[in-house]
């Protein structure tokens, strides 16, 4: 027996004759009759009493409806469950994320999506770029929001915001200025991050001060830039960290302006160059349209 003898049973057995059935199925009578008298053979029992005058369910007519019109109504709901999630209406995302990333365009681009795709389940989560490479390589997670870009030939990389470089120091530091040139600094120590893997935004950070001339001989590696704004807040040294991150005010910690200094920083979307969920394709482009508005 297969459904569509299933559906040919149900239809008579809510109409309970077989000339309305049929017509109901948009088929013939006699060919509807063969049908019904071949399910019954298939299951080894009686399932329509025949009057000369009317039809009726037997015992087990009733309890195949009831069972035949469960397991139809379930089937239908698969087939809209699976329809919504390959339309990307339903489902679920994994994205991950650098940290500094949520001081800046991440929140914007999450409330977005949750807003036009509220029956989508995301789920997040921190990591380096080495993690998020590795994570999206391995398909442990769908989407990867790096800073500023994951360089593999397996991952497309979409540019979505730049921003400036600004410098965390204590709030005991003397400054005259919200704008500081790092050489009359005189030589501080430079809290850096990552530790590892290398290359990484810790060595963009040392570039950029030894291009105007900045003492970087005294550093602190660490893992992350929350840690490093930690350190800066007790005074352990001094670190360049996004300008979006110096919008977050935390005790013990200014945020100055770098003179002289032209040091950028992005952040990107990343996803598998052979992606073809439909979830991932309507975040890229919802990340870029609210890319756009901010820039």
């Amino acid at each position: 027996m297969n459904l569509k003898q299933l559906e040919y049973f149900i239809a008579l057995a809510e109409e309970l004759h077989f000339g309305r059935a049929a017509e109901r199925l948009g088929m013939a009578q006699p060919p509807l009759s063969r049908q019904i008298q071949q399910i019954e053979s298939d299951l080894g029992a009686q399932l329509i009493n025949r009057g000369r005058n009317a039809i009726s369910l037997t015992q087990a007519g009733e309890r195949f409806y009831e069972r035949g019109s469960a397991l139809l109504a379930e089937l239908n709901d698969i087939k809209l469950e699976i329809r919504r999630i390959g339309q990307g209406a339903e489902g679920r995302l994994r994205i991950g994320f650098v940290g500094s990333a949520t001081y800046g365009i991440l929140p914007t681009i999450l409330k977005s999506f949750r807003m036009s795709y509220p029956e989508v389940n995301l789920s997040l989560a921190p990591m380096n770029n080495a993690q998020l490479q590795r994570a999206l390589i391995r398909r442990d997670i769908d989407i990867a929001i790096a800073r500023p870009s994951l360089n593999d030939s397996e991952i497309v990389t979409r540019k979505l915001v730049e921003e400036e470089l600004v410098l965390a120091v204590p709030d005991t530091l003397v400054a005259s200025h919200d704008a500081v040139s790092l050489p009359d600094l005189g030589p501080l120590t430079l809290i850096l991050y990552p530790e590892y893997p290398r290359p990484s935004f810790a060595d963009v950070v040392i570039a950029a001060c030894e291009s105007v001339g900045a003492d970087t001989s005294r550093r602190i590696f660490t893992m992350d830039f929350q840690t490093a704004i930690a350190l800066v807040a007790v005074g352990e040294g001094v670190a360049l960290v996004p300008a979006s991150v110096g919008t977050a005010q935390r005790n013990g910690v200014r945020y100055l302006k770098i003179g002289g200094m032209q040091a950028h920083t992005g952040i990107s979307v990343n996803h598998r160059i052979d992606e073809q969920g439909v979830h991932v394709h309507n975040f890229v482009t919802l990340a870029q349209k609210v890319a756009r508005k901010v820039v």
